[in-house]
Formats: C-alpha cells, sequence, structure tokens
C-alpha cells in the first residue's frame, strides 16, 4: 500500500519499526546481523485498520458466557432456536441466560415478546439483545425478579417498552435507556467482562485486524483498556472517539500504555438510527412487503426527520464544544436526511471554528443511503466518509426490494460514487453488528456480490486496489494513524497481516475463499492470541467488573 513501492521481497526491522523495504539482500545489508525469517506465506500486507469498531465492549456483549445467535452463527430462527435449547441443557440454572445477535429481518422471525420466551425459557431468567444494538427481549421471569409485575417502569426520555393494552410489559424494549435497564442488573452474574473483551480483541486479529478504534469510548473503558495493552502479545492498537452523551467528551485523556497502543481521536455521535428496526432518517418510505411486517417496520410511520436523534441547535451545541478542542468529529449517519443534517452542521461549523481547508478529518459513517451529492459535498468540505460494506453484503438482497424500492436499495453504500467524489472513502466492520471480517468488506467492495450471491448495481463496484486501500492505508488517514500504520513504509511500525494467498492473483469472486488470514504482527513479533487469552485469563480481573454495567451501550 506504499504507492513509490507496491511489491518488495522482504521488510527489515528493528525496535518494531520498518527500517527498509526492498530486495532481501537490501534489506540485509541495512540489518546485516539481524535473523532472517520466512513467513512462508503467500503474501505479507500491512495490517487491516478498522475505522469503526466496539472492540472492548463487543466483547463484553457478544463473547462467552453470552451466546451468539447472530445470524452469520445461527442463519434460521431454527438455528436460534437449537442454541436455546443448548443453553437450557448446559447452563447452571441459577445463571441468566444471554443471546445476542438478535435480527427480525435475517432470521425471518418477529421481535419476540414475554409469553413466547416464557414458552422456551420457563422460569429461566433470558434476554436476548438486537443486533442493531437498539433493542432487548425478555421474559416474565426476567419481569417478576426486577418487580416490573406489580410496577411497571415509565418510559424513559428517547426510549420505550412495549406494552400489553392494559400497561403491563409486553417483554420488549428499544433503545439505549431501556436496554440498560433491562441488562445492567444482570452483569454481575455473566462473567469476567475482560476476558471477554480479550475474545473479541482475538477474534479481531483472526481476521487480519492489527489497529482498530472505539466509536463509543467511555472513560470508564480506560483501566479495561490499558490492562489489555500491557498483556504480553496484545493484537490490537485502539483509538478512540468518546461519546457526546459523556460530561467529558471534550476534554484529553493520556494512556499509560502510550500513544501508539492507547489514543483519543474524537467525539462521536449518532444523527438517525438503524435501517433494520426502521429509524433512519430517510426522504424515502420503507416497503410494506412480507419481511419488514415481519421485522415490525411499519412504513406509516418508520423513517422520516423523526428519526432523527438530535436537532441541529443541539448539533451546533456538541460542535461548538469540541472543534476548539481539535477533536476529529463522527456521525452516525445512514439515512439521506441524516447525511443532509450532518453535512450542514458540519459545512457551518467548520465555517465558524476557521477549519474549511484544513486537514481536520472530520466524518461521516455507514452513509447507506448516502449519493453521489453527498460525497461530493463531504470532499468538498474535506470530510471523510467511512462505508459499511457488511450492511450490503448480509443485506443486501433485502435491501433492494424488500425494505426499499430499488432506485434506493440496490445502490445501498455506494462504493464507486463515495472514491470518484475524491473524499477519503474507508471500509469498517462496526463490530459486533457485523463479525470482524475485512477480507469480505474488500470483496463485497470489488463484486458488489451479497453472501446469498445477489448482484445489485455492480456499477458501484471499486477496484481491488482502492478497496484494499480502504481497508489499510486510507482506514488509517481517517484514525490520523496513517504516519504510524496502513502501509509497509520504512519508519511506520511493523504491523503486518500474513495472508494464505496474494489478493492481486485471485479471481474477485473467489477472494472470500482463496484470500485467508494466517496470522499478524504487531512491531515485528508475530501475535500469539494463545499467550495473549491465556494471561488474561490467568489474571485477576475483580477491577474490571465495572465493564459489564456498559455491556449494552457499547453498539450503533
Amino acid at each position: 500500500m506504499d504507492q513509490n513501492a507496491p511489491r518488495a521481497q522482504a521488510v527489515a526491522v528493528s525496535d518494531g519499526r520498518i527500517v527498509t523495504v526492498g530486495s532481501l539482500d537490501e534489506c540485509h545489508a541495512t540489518l546485516p546481523d539481524a535473523d532472517v525469517v520466512d513467513t512462508g506465506v503467500a503474501a505479507l500486507g500491512p495490517g487491516f485498520v478498522e475505522p469503526h469498531g466496539h472492540p472492548l465492549i463487543s466483547g463484553v456483549a457478544t463473547q462467552s458466557p453470552a451466546r451468539s445467535i447472530a445470524p452469520w452463527d445461527a442463519p434460521r430462527w431454527s438455528d436460534v432456536e437449537q442454541i436455546f435449547a443448548e443453553a437450557l441443557r448446559g447452563a447452571d440454572p441459577a445463571t441468566p441466560l444471554w443471546f445476542a445477535g438478535f435480527d427480525a429481518l435475517l432470521h425471518g422471525h418477529p421481535a419476540p415478546r414475554a409469553d413466547e420466551l416464557d414458552r422456551i425459557f420457563g422460569d429461566r431468567v433470558a434476554v436476548i439483545t438486537d443486533n442493531s444494538g437498539h433493542g432487548v427481549y425478555f421474559n416474565s421471569a426476567l419481569i417478576r425478579r426486577y418487580g416490573w409485575d406489580t410496577a411497571p417502569p415509565a418510559d424513559p426520555v428517547a426510549a420505550h417498552y412495549g406494552r400489553t393494552a392494559d400497561g403491563a410489559l409486553n417483554g420488549q424494549g428499544f433503545e439505549l435507556p431501556v436496554v440498560t435497564a433491562v441488562t445492567g442488573p444482570l452483569m454481575a452474574q455473566m462473567g469476567d467482562p475482560l476476558l471477554s473483551a480479550a475474545r473479541y480483541f482475538a477474534l479481531m486479529a483472526r481476521g487480519g485486524y492489527t489497529s482498530t478504534s472505539d466509536m463509543t469510548y467511555d472513560p470508564k473503558f480506560a483501566a479495561g483498556y490499558e490492562a489489555l495493552a500491557a498483556t504480553p502479545s496484545c493484537p490490537l492498537r485502539v483509538s478512540m472517539w468518546e461519546m457526546s452523551i459523556t460530561e467529558s467528551y471534550s476534554e484529553p485523556a493520556a494512556f499509560a500504555a502510550g500513544e501508539e497502543w492507547l489514543t483519543k481521536a474524537g467525539v462521536k455521535l449518532w444523527t438517525d438510527g438503524s435501517p433494520w428496526v426502521g429509524n433512519i432518517a430517510i426522504s424515502f418510505p420503507y416497503l410494506d412487503t412480507a419481511a419488514t411486517r415481519t421485522a415490525g417496520i411499519d412504513p406509516a410511520t418508520a423513517g422520516g426527520v423523526d428519526s432523527m436523534n438530535y436537532s441541529r441547535e443541539q448539533l451546533d451545541a456538541i460542535l461548538d464544544r469540541a472543534a476548539p478542542a481539535g477533536w476529529q468529529m463522527a456521525f452516525h449517519a445512514n439515512g439521506d436526511l441524516a447525511l443532509d443534517l450532518a453535512l450542514d452542521a458540519y459545512e457551518d461549523a467548520l465555517t465558524r471554528h476557521g477549519l474549511l481547508g484544513t486537514d481536520h478529518r472530520w466524518r461521516l459513517e455507514h452513509c447507506g443511503a448516502g449519493t453521489r451529492a453527498h460525497f461530493d459535498r463531504a470532499a468538498r468540505l474535506g470530510v471523510h466518509v467511512s462505508l459499511a460494506p457488511f450492511q450490503y453484503y448480509y443485506w443486501g438482497d433485502l435491501l433492494d426490494g424488500a425494505m426499499f424500492a430499488s432506485e434506493h436499495g440496490a445502490r445501498w453504500a455506494a462504493f464507486a460514487d463515495a472514491v470518484a467524489s475524491g473524499a477519503c472513502v474507508s471500509l469498517h466492520n462496526d463490530g459486533s453488528v457485523s463479525p470482524p471480517t475485512p477480507v469480505i468488506n474488500v470483496a463485497t467492495a470489488v463484486t458488489r456480490r451479497t453472501r446469498a450471491g445477489g448482484v445489485h448495481r455492480p456499477d458501484q463496484a471499486i477496484t481491488l486496489d482502492q478497496a484494499w486501500r480502504a481497508q489499510t492505508i486510507d482506514a488509517a488517514r481517517t484514525l490520523r494513524r496513517d504516519h504510524l500504520v496502513g502501509s509497509i513504509t520504512a519508519g511506520k511500525l511493523a504491523d503486518f497481516v500474513e495472508l494464505s494467498a496474494d489478493p492481486r492473483t485471485v479471481a474477485p469472486e473467489r477472494l472470500i475463499d482463496d484470500v485467508q488470514v494466517t496470522g499478524t504482527w504487531l512491531g515485528g513479533r508475530r501475535i500469539d492470541l494463545d499467550e495473549f487469552l491465556g494471561a488474561v485469563g490467568g489474571a485477576d480481573n475483580t477491577a474490571h467488573s465495572h465493564l459489564a454495567e456498559r455491556k449494552a451501550t457499547g453498539c450503533c
């Protein structure tokens, strides 16, 4: 990914950094006493960079003792039911059962209510969190445990419980305040949160990531990140964007691990919600189809301006507090109206604070319904665009015709328009909303092929080089880490990914099958995930039990 030296035979490394890139003889001449390591793999590339992730809280929310029912682990509702049965057979009856990753659209099953969960789990306390992070489903045993059968809670601001005709809870809840109220009291019984986080770090490393970001950082996570960074064979460097709902989002943060490992980079907020639960801000309607009806998405009320999470005045206040401190802003925006709002607020704030024409690298996240006009405007303002290939890969066949009219759904995640605009474009997984699979991201952007094999608007595909850059050097640029990672260049950190095949020699439709990650390196050392997980699992992690309180609040 270094345009001055796109291919090389060897790389010389000293003190964790790249010294020389070129032939074996050139590298040996630079470091004549160095050991020579033949990786034995087909290709070595710069480690993949995740510009939009949630690594710590994704681990706490989805790894053991929680059980994944996400569609990539359990494609059908019958698979989900099998996981329920296995959990009932194998778990301590006193321990609550937690299942993460339900998706009504992909599972083809309505969001469960207490009466359905009661038939499955009886008196066992059971909770299911929605894959989007915007919903939670629970049984009557939990309602009774909390005393909500006799005193149902009121709806908090910007969230609500599902209710029966008489006002009793029906076992559903939506948006983060309710998700937290349902899940928070259970956390102390859910194992070692730091080890769960470490398992997700390892999952990202197996996908080839060496650098990531936390787009919902809370200062309460700092000690957990410090502990993981200090662990032998820690596989990830992390950049943080602090949530604008904290009191400290405009304040600096320093980490004992050092800036190469941990750094706070900016501030994150959400202009709208999730396509999969019907609350993105769009100017076009959801369709009335079997898929949307099953998912409980009512075209008469879903989408539109009512899905905005902030008023323009609220956005301006946040920007005016954060911009003078020099923070990068990152706005979650899926719908076209949400993108309009974000760009309007950005343009005015950049003008007010004298940042137009500077290298500010403010960001737009996801941009599912983004158009060429949105991307052209972002490029003109110097705003970076981070796209979500997983939205197209997993949901693309539903987006085109089952959720939206083809003119909108088929061009979802318009990679070609984004790249052609001249904006800096990156690709992300948004874990745990999708598994950490950067090679699948690249393949999706190159082929426009969904998981089921469908192809929609192939004119929105990009080249392999553009897609690989978007997952490495351009993602690093968006993180303001391109001086450290993202390419195999002298002076940068020696962070690499081993590949089983040279992607340039593989047919695009074979990338997912033929290009496997066989290992990663950080600072010139091959990562040993067994060493990493063993060290975390063998430590006393009681100091990090507070992380469990945030288990349900980390995803988009």
